[in-house]
Order: C-alpha cells, then structure tokens, then sequence
C-alpha cells in the first residue's frame, strides 16, 4: 500500500511556487478567474473530473475511488480589498488587492491535498470531492456552488471538511467541539431627514445629528440587552453624511456589523437594532421611515461533536499532543457551514497554524501578541511558507484518509 505522504516531500517546490505566484496575483471575490484556471490545470493534471464555473468561479474536482463515502474538502480562494504593506519579494501586484486572510495558502493546501490522495490511490476507497470556493468574504460563495449543483456531480458528501490559516505557530492544529466561529450579519441602514441650509437648522430635520444617536444607542444593546453569560459584538464601521459644512445634508447612511454565536442572541439583536433605528427616526420627525437592508450574512460555524473527536484524534497521532490544542472561539466568520448544512452531512472546521513559532510564543509570552503579531485582514499578515505549507497539507490528507474506506 502508498504511504500517502510519500511524494510530499517531492511536491512541497511546486506547492510552494503555486503560493507565491497566488499570493502575488490576488482575485477579488467572484473575479478569481486567473485562480481558478490555474487550480483545475493541477486537478486536471493529477487525473481529476474537473468542473469550473460553479458559484461563478468555483472549481470541483471529482476522484472516484471505489465505493465508498464521498469526503469533500473545502478551501476559498478570493482576496480581499487591502493594500499590502509587507514587502515580501511575492507581495501582491494588484494596487489595492490582497490575499490578506490566507485564502492562497488555503488553495495550495487543497491543491496538495488532491494531488496526493490522487498518488495514493491503492490507501483509500470512496470518491472524493475537492472543491475550490470563490466569494468567501462576501459570504454568498458557499451557498452559489450548491444552487449551481455542485452535490449533483457525486450526490451528497457523507461527511464535509475544512480549514483555515490563524495567526498561531506554524505546526499547530487547532480543533473545538460544537460552535468555532460566529455568525455575522451586515446591515446597511439609510436616515431620512430633511435638507436644508446650515444657518437655518429649524427648517431641517438633521439626519447628522440622528446618526450620531443612532450610533450611540446601538452600543446599549450589548451592555444593556445582552446577559453578561453571553456574548454579541455591534460594529457601525461606516457612517457618511453631508457634503459640505454649511449644507444639512437629506440622508445619513451607516454600515452595522453583528457578531453572535447563538441564534437567539443574534434574533435579539438584529431585532433591538431595528427597533432602534426605527425609533430614534419617528423621534427625530423623519419625513420617511429608515430603510434597514441585509448586505451579508455568515451562519455560525458548528462543528459536528463525533466527526470533530475522530479528527482531533487522529491528528494528535499524526503531529504529537503538543501540538494540536482546543480552538478559541473565533469572532470572524466563514460560510463554510453552508455545505454540511445543504448536504445533511456533518461538517468540520479547524485552525491551522501559520506563523513564525518563536516569534508568536515570544509575544504571548511578553504580553504583546495582539500587537505585534498581525492577524487576518492585516495589510501586514504574512504567513511563513515553511513549514505551514507541508502542515496543511498532510491535516487535509490525514483528514481525508479518516472518513475514507481503507483499502485492503
């Protein structure tokens, strides 16, 4: 029987060649067009079915093994609207455009993953289903491959499987039972006032001055609505009004972001955000009542409690206890759920290392890890190749090979 790790260490140049050429030419969301082509060359190459324009640039590679389940791995692979500050040799060439969040190295991870599992055929017995996500980070990515059929190439997966790159040390493996990443909700809200000249305020009825309260009193829903037991986070991130100092504009527009992890504390907020805004309108004497529209939504990620044992488990053998630890529960969002959810198959998600280990365990050490360790979104977020290429690679393998028929 192929060790399935066998050619991996043959592999990790090319790997590596394929992170940095990603990492160099970012691809918004739903634009990964130059992404996409380049990952179902690979898949074509390692003697996948390939399947491209899913969600509108997603790719699924299809390998049938035998009977068996059906495993299905996940990366996303869309940058985000950053401009890059790190000065690495293969920084973005896009103004403007980032892989900030370690979307490239979550495609080379799977890119290795399939050309792996491919060599090792004689290991395993199923099908198994690899698919390349656009549009991560507007959310609607996940939920767009499954309207596009993506579970009629091979039927339902038995079991769904991801993973995501965190500013931790390189070689650490970060599982969680139950809940590891919020939900989030983004809502665009418009006021209505009414214009008018700034030296005649009574005239008007001053969307400004209803902003500011409205973005004031929405900070009352955590401290004064939410129990102290639980946990929500509401952001108003964007907030514009006016165009000149003397004019009293018609209009204030605010962006709210939400974070919860439970659905009832999320029903409660969405709802004390609404009737705020509503309500700080009507006693402002808004001559038009608010419009409060939906512009994202994340579900909460849940781990499946035995699928996520069995995973925790075997990396454990595979990396050694040390290094593979319990996930704190992560404030960011993924769509990833969305595909255990559609399927009906359980679902799981983890956190894979990818920094610097002395540095990282120097900061926390010395009480300056938030500070000096950049996070996700950075423009300064620069994970190091080696070795979290190869780590991401054999979790998504060691993953796979958990839930696949054992050839023999």
């Amino acid at each position: 029987m192929t060790d399935p790790f066998a050619a991996l260490d043959e592999l990790l140049p090319s790997l590596r060649e394929l992170y940095t050429d990603l990492h160099r030419h970012p691809e918004l969301s739903f634009k990964e067009e130059r992404t996409a082509a380049e990952l179902a060359r690979r898949l074509e190459e390692a003697g996948y079915e390939v399947h491209t324009g899913l969600g509108g640039t997603g790719v699924a590679g299809v390998l049938r093994n035998g009977g068996g389940p059906v495993v299905m791995l996940r990366a996303d692979i869309d940058a985000l609207p950053v401009q890059e500050k790190t000065e690495l040799p293969y920084a973005s060439e896009t103004p403007g455009v980032m892989h900030a969040c370690g979307h490239d190295m979550h495609a080379t991870w799977l890119s290795g993953a399939a050309d792996l599992l491919s060599h090792a055929r004689d290991a395993w017995q199923g099908t198994l289903l690899v698919v390349f996500q656009p549009g991560e980070e507007q959310g609607s990515g996940a939920a767009a491959m499954v309207r596009d059929g993506l579970f009629d190439l091979v039927g339902r997966p038995s079991v769904v499987l991801g993973q995501h790159i965190a500013p931790g040390p390189a070689g650490w493996v970060l599982t969680r039972p139950g809940v590891i990443m919020a939900a989030t909700d983004a809502l665009r809200i418009v006021l209505h006032g009414r214009g008018g000249h700034g030296s005649r305020p009574e005239t008007t009825v001053d969307p400004a001055v209803l902003a500011a309260s409205v973005v004031l009193r929405l900070q009352t829903i955590v401290s004064r609505e939410i129990s102290a037991t639980e946990s929500a986070v509401v952001t108003v991130g964007q907030l514009h009004v006016g165009t000149a100092n003397n004019i009293i504009a018609d209009e204030a527009v605010l962006e709210v972001n939400v974070r919860t992890f439970d659905e009832q504390v999320r029903d409660k907020v969405l709802a004390a955000i609404e009737r705020i805004v509503r309500g700080e309108a009507a006693a402002s004497g808004c001559p038009e009542p608010p419009e409060i529209t939906s512009i994202a939504s994340f579900p909460v990620t849940t781990n499946d409690d035995t699928a996520n044992e069995r995973l925790t488990g075997v990396f454990r053998r595979r990396f050694g206890p040390e290094h593979v630890l319990e996930a704190p529960l992560v404030t960011g969002s993924e769509d990833f759920s969305e595909f255990g959810r559609a399927a009906g198959a359980p679902s799981v998600f983890w956190l894979v290392g990818g920094m610097d280990p002395q540095e990282v365990l120097t900061a926390i050490s010395e009480g300056r890890f938030e500070r000096d360790v950049p996070s996700n979104h950075s423009p300064l977020f620069a994970p190091v190749v080696d070795p979290t290429v190869r780590v991401g690679v054999e979790t998504l393998v060691t993953g796979a090979l958990e839930f696949f028929a054992v050839q023999g």
